[in-house]
């Protein structure tokens, strides 16, 4: 699995120690290579993203191998040093759970839905852990299990088998793509690519329409960090283009940031989430950075 530089920068800063003590974690860790020669503040994450980008190098499992004693070993209750180290632990299990892991005791870091082996196989007599989303009853619980899930749908396509070519997602159309097939079973009338009325003298294609759920599905990928920056002001065009849709009263927009760059994306959807009045109803939104 790739590992972004957010994940590796969070993952670095749990492992402390001098710049030789430091070699020989990382090294022992399963890091391949040879450190970068960099300052300290940088060199560790930086090495950690290289090792991350090697197809044959098991990220996951180096991941681990730096968090396990950090992860496993608990500081004395009461304590300044305990405070600290359960903020920090917080942060590396937010951090995991926005690229679809977690953290299992031992080392194992697993995409979410998956269970280390101890898990999967419980003892007689005892329940076994649910390992994915219950079956949804509603279509709102369907969608957002969906649109949760598309990084790790991404992953088995991305990172498939010797000899298959591996597919990428690198641009809107591969995202919807990927949507539209995880779509398909589930939602019969399906219609992408409708035109929505036009407002200030243009119109725009709908990614999904949804007729049976007055639903619309908008989908989006960050670019680079300018296109990062620009992201809201198309999205607020884009709420006020579908708001005059007349089977539009749900709009959901999924914002695919491949390498996080959106800043504040808990902000983004503070300032856009929420439910606009129109003469004859409302339309009611809702953001997904994934």
């Amino acid at each position: 699995m790739r590992l972004s530089k957010s994940l590796c920068a969070v993952v670095a800063e749990t492992v402390t120690g001098s710049h030789d003590t430091l070699d020989a974690v990382f090294k022992s860790a399963g890091v391949p290579g040879d450190p970068p020669k960099l300052a300290h503040h940088s060199k560790w994450k930086e090495w950690l993203f290289q090792a991350g980008q090697d197809p044959a190098v098991d990220s996951l499992a180096i991941v681990g191998n730096l968090l396990e004693e950090f992860m496993d070993v608990t500081p004395p209750s009461g304590t300044s040093e305990h405070t600290r180290w359960t903020e920090k632990r917080a942060r590396v299990e937010q951090v995991l759970e926005e690229h679809g892991l977690r953290y299992y005791r031992f080392g194992q870091v697993m995409p979410v839905g998956e269970l280390p082996k101890a898990l999967t196989h419980p003892a007689k007599g005892a329940t076994p852990m649910q390992a994915g989303p219950a079956k949804p009853d509603k279509v709102e619980e369907l969608l957002e299990t969906l649109i949760k899930g598309l990084r790790r749908s991404m992953h088995p396509l991305s990172h498939r088998r010797k000899g298959s070519q591996p597919l990428s997602f690198k641009n809107e159309y591969d995202v919807q793509d990927l949507l539209h097939a995880l779509l398909r079973p589930w939602i019969k009338d399906i219609r992408p690519e409708e035109f929505t009325p036009s407002y200030a003298g243009s119109s725009t294609r709908m990614d999904f329409l949804l007729p049976a759920h007055d639903l619309v599905i908008e989908t989006k990928i960050v670019r680079d960090r300018a296109h990062a920056k620009e992201i809201g002001n198309e999205l607020i065009i884009d709420i006020e283009h579908y708001r005059r849709h007349p089977s539009c009263r749900w709009l959901w927009c999924v914002i695919y940031d491949p390498d996080h760059l959106i800043t504040n994306a808990e902000g983004l959807k503070s300032d856009l989430e929420g439910t606009r009045s129109m003469p004859d109803g409302e339309l009611r939104v809702r953001l997904f950075p994934l």
